[in-house]
């Protein structure tokens, strides 16, 4: 008899199509591999808002998201959208829903 494996759930924002494809093709290494010990589910939405996400999010216990995101570059255009995004990490942690937002 097989031994069915309990799936763990992780949240995820990302910033492009790139960063999803990759969580898609790492989700289905991982519930390919014969020697994990559990299956993967990855929620993974595009969505460069961590707040919007948050909000827009249904949880019911402790959740931990993460927020994937590439170095653009040093110019002021990006400089700012990474401290949006990192104003936006700390309001979702602070709605009250207990969600944890981290940065990958």
């Amino acid at each position: 008899m097989i031994k069915r494996k309990a799936t763990k759930k992780y949240y995820f924002t990302v910033e492009g199509e790139t960063e999803k494809w990759y969580l898609d093709w790492l989700r289905d290494r991982i519930n390919e591999c014969a020697d994990s010990d559990y299956k993967v589910s990855f929620d993974a939405q595009v969505q460069k808002n961590p707040l919007k996400r948050a909000k827009s999010l249904a949880v019911t216990g402790k959740t931990e998201i993460w927020h994937l995101s590439d170095y653009e570059s040093d110019e002021p255009v990006h400089v700012r959208q990474f401290i949006e995004t990192m104003d936006n990490m700390k309001a979702a942690s602070s709605l009250g829903k207990q969600i944890s937002y981290k940065f990958g």
